[in-house]
């Protein structure tokens, strides 16, 4: 997310991509490459490469493109949080809870994290905040009369089916918020956009198989906004929502909301 890369050659025959001020790469899987040689020279185990790539066996094809990093060990000290760890090594919480298949956000002194470098090294995920369901207050009122109104004219009738006609697709997904203002980081999304350059541009960052880049949408509570910009933790139904404040950003928490994709 965010990386502005330059080629090179890796070790063997292996095609390479690797961020100007971060470690992370894509290699391009050649014929008769195996996980294992292939961690060897990226000094990286079978097992974090293949976590890393959601792996579920050490079966790879020519042509797979997969994700190295140098890794990290963080120790957990006392007082230390998910999220203050997550700001250090400029990655997400949902990043460091994936890689060590933490399933809350309790942690406890001596604990040893995997941390990837340089995996989202350009903006961070501020709102990692439970999610906060909506409030549903019951209502009970007596049914209003029933009022005749006057028969449409038929050019009205036109309008209101033409109004009324679903010509977009709304999906409901959990939705966070980042911002481009941190150390070290480009501003560039996936698309190009600066972000700091442009800090009103209303951007989120999807999963391409679900919202295609490109795509002008309306988000609730957000507005209409391009689907600019992509991240490691951001699969499925996910949405980062581009603030261009730190707190604000952190204020946004965590929540559900609907997003119309309008072409």
């Amino acid at each position: 997310m965010l990386k502005k890369v330059i080629s090179i050659l890796a070790v063997a025959v292996i095609s390479v991509t690797v961020s100007a001020n971060v470690q992370a790469a894509s290699i391009t899987v050649q014929k008769g490459d195996t996980l294992w040689a292939l961690s060897r020279a990226n000094n990286m185990s079978v097992e974090n490469i293949q976590k890393l790539n959601h792996l579920t066996s050490d079966l790879i094809h020519p042509g797979d493109v997969l994700t190295v990093t140098p890794e990290k060990r963080h120790t957990v000290k006392q007082g230390d949080t998910l999220w203050e760890i997550s700001i250090d090594h400029q990655v997400t919480v949902s990043q460091i809870k994936e890689w060590n298949q933490l399933h809350s956000d309790l942690i406890h002194p001596g604990l040893n994290l995997v941390i990837f470098e340089g995996f989202n090294n350009t903006t961070i995920s501020l709102t990692e905040k439970p999610v906060q369901p909506a409030a549903q207050t019951p209502t009970e009122s007596a049914p209003a009369p029933a009022v005749e109104a006057p028969a449409p004219s038929p050019a009205e009738s036109a309008t209101a089916v033409e109004a009324t006609a679903p010509s977009s697709k709304e999906i409901i997904v959990e939705a966070t918020a980042y911002t481009a203002s941190c150390e070290g980081c480009s501003g560039i999304t996936a698309t190009g956009i600066d972000l700091l350059a442009n800090p009103n541009q209303k951007v989120i960052s999807v999963d391409p198989s679900v919202i295609p880049l490109g795509s002008k949408v309306y988000v609730e509570g957000y507005g209409e906004a391009i689907a600019g910009d992509t991240g490691g933790a951001i699969k499925g139904n996910k949405i980062d929502v581009f603030i261009p404040s730190k707190q604000e950003a952190i204020n946004f928490g965590r929540k559900q909301v609907k997003v119309t994709i309008l072409n």
